[in-house]
C-alpha cells in the first residue's frame, strides 16, 4: 500500500518515513506542496499525509486537488492550535486532521484506520466501494443503476463461482420477484457495456460467472 508524506521538515519526512516503511507501507515523500502534486499525478496512492504550511503550494490546497481528482484519502498535519483551522480542513475534503507535535505511533494508527474505513473489493481495473455503494473503473466512476450495483456486488463476492439466474434473481431482486427470469440477462449485458465485456462470463444453461485472468 502507497502513501504519501508531504513536510518541509526534513527531520519530520526521515522520521514518519522510518515509522511507515517499519509497518509495510511503500511510502514517498514530498519537501513542497508542488512535489507532493507530481507525485499524486504519477502515482496511485492510497493516503496522503501533508502538512499545511507548505512551501509553494499549502497543504489545503494539495487536498483540494487530490479529493477533487481521486479517492485517495487525506490527513492534514499542523502546528495551528485554532479550533477553526480543524474545521477548515475537514471542510476542504480532508479525512483527518492532527496537531504537531504528535507521537508517530498515533498517526500510524489514525492512518490504518483511515485505510480500513471504507471496504474496498478490487477486480481486474474495477474497484467497488461498499460505504459509498459506488464502483470505478480505471478511477473514474462508473454510472450504475441500483440494479446493476448489486449485481456486481454479487459477482464479485462470488468471484469463480457459476450463478444460475435463479441465485441472481433471489440475491438481487429478492425471493418474492416473481417477474421474468430473463430480466436478469438484459441487466447483465447493461453491466458488461459499463465494466467491460470479458469480466463476467456466460455459461449456457447454467449460469454467469466472473472470471478474472490471472486468479
Amino acid at each position: 500500500m502507497t502513501i504519501l508524506i508531504a513536510d518541509d521538515e526534513p527531520q519530520m519526512l526521515k522520521v514518519l518515513s522510518a515509522y511507515f516503511k517499519n509497518e509495510g507501507f511503500d511510502v514517498r515523500t514530498a519537501k513542497d506542496g508542488q512535489e507532493a502534486l507530481d507525485i499524486v499525478e504519477s502515482t496511485k496512492i492510497e493516503l496522503a499525509i501533508l502538512d499545511w504550511m507548505m512551501p509553494k503550494i499549502d497543504g489545503i490546497d494539495v487536498c483540494n486537488y487530490i479529493k477533487e481528482n481521486s479517492q485517495t484519502k487525506v490527513l492534514i498535519l499542523t502546528a495551528r492550535s485554532q479550533n477553526q483551522d480543524e474545521l477548515v480542513a475537514l471542510n476542504t475534503g480532508a479525512d483527518d486532521y492532527i496537531r504537531k507535535p504528535f507521537d508517530p505511533q498515533i498517526l500510524i494508527v489514525r492512518a490504518k484506520k483511515l485505510m480500513n474505513s471504507s471496504k474496498e473489493i478490487k477486480v481486474s481495473d474495477i474497484r467497488i466501494m461498499e460505504n459509498e455503494k459506488k464502483a470505478y473503473k480505471n478511477d473514474e466512476l462508473v454510472q450504475l443503476t441500483k440494479t446493476e450495483y448489486d449485481l456486481l456486488l454479487v459477482f464479485s463476492r462470488n468471484k469463480g463461482v457459476i450463478l444460475s439466474r435463479e441465485t441472481l434473481i433471489d440475491r438481487v431482486w429478492g425471493m418474492d420477484y416473481d417477474g421474468d427470469p430473463r430480466t436478469v440477462d438484459t441487466h447483465i449485458r447493461r453491466l458488461r457495456a459499463k465494466i467491460g465485456t470479458e469480466l463476467i462470463k456466460t455459461y449456457r444453461g447454467v449460469g454467469y460467472c466472473l472470471e478474472v485472468k490471472g486468479d
